[in-house]
């Protein structure tokens, strides 16, 4: 007599509360089930077996696996955690005495089984054990874009699904990066989704959609909607960006934007959703080449050297009532747009043109993490172009630094243009700083042709900087050593010896 062959354990996915929404094959599943399994808190309902009911036998073994706690308290010794551990781990265990006994268990869930769904639990505990099928089902994502009657993404976009127990925040941060989004799990974190969507601009976007599907069904612009009335069963969705309004609204700005030094990688979260929402992006074209185009968006580009055109140009957008962003490499107020913008902003007819700063990550940070920390110390920054300072400042500055022993960060060495700076701050800071002094030299940090060298200072040779590198001379504190794995570090204690 062979083994008792073991039963078959489903996750039906029901779609999102319409029973005409469930599929022909979670209709075929529940048909050939011997159990029918379902979660449920303590008053008893279940919303997925109210979905499947109309195809369930009177012949089914129901089990219902009724939550120990949802959002009260518990005096468990594990916590809330603790409680919900236990209570799956027992679940699982029902559920394995069927299946051992050869019977076929569909574990009904709204939604989609995976998908934030309950029935991924008892997945994770039984589907290495018992042979095992999921069937998807239409998320409630999917029925909430289709009751807005809008486009979640379009394109090239990016959906974003976020739970609204996230922290604030959190939530404030991918917000405003996000191209879509949807916010589930509202209910008492609604106030906290609100605020955010606020912070991250985006609260006028933002609809509300309560049980999608269902009878009680609700829409609704979010910010009209009472916090009080909000169920568990609600979300928050931020439509496509891509046929949203653009263009003059009356209350322009200028955003001066730091994009880091090199990819998306760099770039803050902040930075990214004010790009986003921009009707309007100014920059150097090389930089303006970094961020993605995005549909309704104008984009204006323009040389290196006009800097100060550029900058009445967005103001001048301003005016207009348009948003504009203005783009720079690395951090914007560090030898970068912000001055520019500021410049022009602080004059007629500019004066009342609101101006915001982006911060970004700078050139000679990225450089230092790439070796360690050169900069561990005071350290001070310098710009080598005499483009706008005469060399004779800057030599002043390079001997008064390098005299008070900082560590020093050289912005823009060099150039088609300017070829003797390195050579001759290499003199200067020789003056006071002895040969073997380490020097980080790094090249289009984060980009594709990254090179990152150290030589000493003596050895510092000019052909080998261009304006895409970045300098940093260590003072006479800096130590460099090679680690176990083979790699040269650079670091600059933090305690600084007595005099």
């Amino acid at each position: 007599m062979s083994e008792q062959q073991t039963g078959r354990l489903y996750g039906v996915g029901l779609g999102p509360g319409d029973p005409s929404l469930m599929t022909v094959r979670a209709v075929e599943v529940i048909a050939e089930a011997d159990v029918i399994a379902y979660h449920s808190a303590r008053h008893g309902r279940s919303i997925a077996r109210s979905i499947a009911e109309r195809h369930l036998r009177p012949d089914h073994i129901e089990e219902r696996l009724v939550y120990p706690v949802t959002t009260e308290s518990t005096d468990h010794p594990g916590g809330y955690r603790g409680a919900m551990e236990e209570f799956y781990a027992d679940a699982a265990a029902r559920l394995a005495t069927h299946l051992d006994a050869g019977r076929t268990v569909a574990v009904l869930a709204e939604g989609d089984p995976l998908f934030y769904g309950s029935y991924m639990h008892m997945h994770k505990r039984l589907a290495d054990r018992y042979p095992t099928e999921v069937v998807p089902g239409v998320t409630s994502v999917s029925a909430a874009a289709a009751r807005l009657g809008a486009p979640l993404v379009e394109g090239e976009e990016v959906l974003t699904v976020l739970p609204g127990t996230l922290p604030e925040e959190e939530l404030t941060a991918r917000l405003a990066t996000a191209d879509a989004a949807a916010v589930m799990k509202l209910g008492r974190t609604f106030p906290a989704v609100r605020r955010a969507l606020e912070r991250s601009g985006r609260l006028a976007d933002a609809r509300y959609v309560e049980r999608a599907t269902m009878n009680a069904e609700r829409t609704a612009p979010l910010a009209e909607v009472d916090p009080e009335s909000v169920p568990y069963f609600s979300m928050a969705v931020l439509p496509s960006r891509v046929d949203a309004p653009r263009g003059a609204s009356g209350v322009g700005e200028v955003v001066v934007i730091g994009l880091g030094p090199a990819g998306p990688l760099w770039l803050t979260p902040e930075a990214r959703g004010e790009l986003a929402s921009a009707d309007d992006l100014v920059g150097y074209t090389t930089y303006l080449d970094r961020v993605p185009e995005r549909p309704g968006q104008r984009r204006h580009s323009s040389d290196n050297k006009v800097e100060a055109v550029r900058a009445e140009f967005a103001l001048d957008l301003a005016r207009r009532g348009r948003r504009v962003a203005v783009v720079s490499s690395g951090d914007p107020g560090v030898f970068a747009m912000a001055t520019a913008v500021l410049e022009a902003a602080c004059e007629d007819p500019y004066r009342e043109v609101p101006v915001r700063i982006v911060p970004g990550m700078t050139a000679a940070h990225a450089a230092a993490a790439r070796v360690g920390a050169p900069l561990g110390h005071d350290y001070a920054v310098i710009s080598l172009s005499d483009r706008l300072k005469p060399w004779e400042v800057i030599a002043e500055r390079l001997r008064a630094t390098a005299a008070a022993d900082l560590v020093l960060a050289l912005y823009n060495p060099g150039s088609r243009s300017r070829v003797w700076q390195v050579g001759k701050a290499r003199e200067l800071l020789l003056e006071h700083r002895a040969p073997d002094t380490p020097v980080v030299l790094g090249r289009d940090i984060g980009g594709p042709g990254e090179r990152v060298r150290i030589v000493r200072l003596a050895d510092l040779d000019p052909a080998q900087v261009d304006m895409r590198t970045i300098i940093l001379v260590g003072s006479s504190q800096t130590r460099t050593a090679r680690r176990g794995d083979g790699t040269e570090v650079v670091w600059t204690p933090r305690r600084y010896p007595e005099a």
